[in-house]
C-alpha cells in the first residue's frame, strides 16, 4: 500500500516508516499539516497515518480539509491525547480510527490491516493493479503474469508496487531509496541496481514485452507498449 505519514518526531517517524517498509508498503513522510495537504492532494494514498499536534495546519484541520475536499482516504490519527473529548474530536473531524500514543508497532499494523480491509470493501477499491499483462494483487501480495503467480519479497513487492502506481512515470534512484528503504545507511550503495535485477528476473526474463525500461542517467520506469 501506498500511505502517507504525518508526524513532526523524526525517531518515531522514522520507526513507524521502517516497520511499515519492513511490511512490503510504501510510506511517504511529512513532517507539517500544511506539507500533508499539498502530498495528500498530490498523491494517491491508501491510508493516512495523521499526528495531531504537528505544526502548521493541526491533525483535525487536515483531516476537516480533506473531508471537505471529498477525499475519502482512510485516515489513522496518532495522538498523545486520549481523553474521550479529544476522540471525539478526532472521529468528528474524518478520522476512521484513533491511535493513542504511545503504541506498539504491531497494534500499529494491525490497524492499518484493519482500515485497508474495511475501504476496500466500502468503496469497491481495486485488491489489484495492472500494467499490460501484469498484474500486482494486493492481497496475496504476488505478481501474476502469464497466467504464474510470482511470489515476492516485501521490499521486491513494494519496489514493484511503487513503479506500477506510476506507470510510464520515471522514478529516480533517490526517489526509491527514499520510499522504499527510507535511506537506510545500512543497505548497499547499489540496493535499487540489485532489487531491479531481481524483479526483472522475477516477471519480465521469461516474458515478453518486457516492462522494466532502464532510463539511463535518470532512474527507472515501468512501461507497457
Amino acid at each position: 500500500m501506498h500511505i502517507l505519514l504525518v508526524e513532526d518526531e523524526p525517531r518515531l517517524a522514522t520507526a513507524i516508516r521502517r516497520v511499515l517498509q519492513e511490511e512490503g508498503h510504501v510510506a511517504d513522510w511529512v513532517a507539517d499539516g500544511n506539507e500533508a495537504l499539498d502530498q495528500a492532494r498530490s498523491e494517491d494514498y491508501d491510508i493516512l497515518l495523521l499526528d495531531v499536534m504537528i505544526p502548521g495546519t493541526d491533525g483535525y484541520g487536515v483531516a476537516r480539509t480533506l473531508r471537505a475536499e471529498g477525499a475519502v482516504t482512510p485516515i489513522l490519527m496518532l495522538t498523545a491525547r486520549d481523553s474521550v473529548p479529544d476522540r471525539v474530536k478526532g472521529l468528528d473531524a474524518g478520522a476512521d480510527d484513533y491511535l493513542v500514543k504511545p503504541f506498539a508497532l504491531s497494534e500499529l499494523l494491525a490497524r492499518v490491516r484493519a482500515l485497508a480491509r474495511r475501504s476496500r470493501m466500502n468503496n469497491g477499491q481495486a485488491s489489484s493493479l495492472q500494467v499490460g499483462d501484469l498484474e500486482l494483487d494486493l492481497r496475496s501480495r504476488e505478481a501474476i503474469r502469464g497466467g504464474k503467480r510470482i511470489e515476492l519479497t516485501a521490499k521486491e513487492f513494494a519496489l514493484l508496487e511503487l513503479l506500477m502506481r506510476h506507470p510510464g512515470q520515471v522514478l529516480t534512484r533517490t526517489q526509491l531509496l527514499d520510499r522504499v528503504w527510507n535511506y537506510d545507511s545500512l543497505v548497499e550503495s547499489n540496493v535499487v541496481e540489485i532489487y531491479i535485477h531481481y524483479l526483472r528476473n522475477k516477471v519480465d526474463r521469461d516474458f515478453e514485452p518486457k516492462l522494466i525500461r532502464t532510463v539511463r542517467g535518470v532512474g527507472y520506469a515501468l512501461r507497457a507498449p
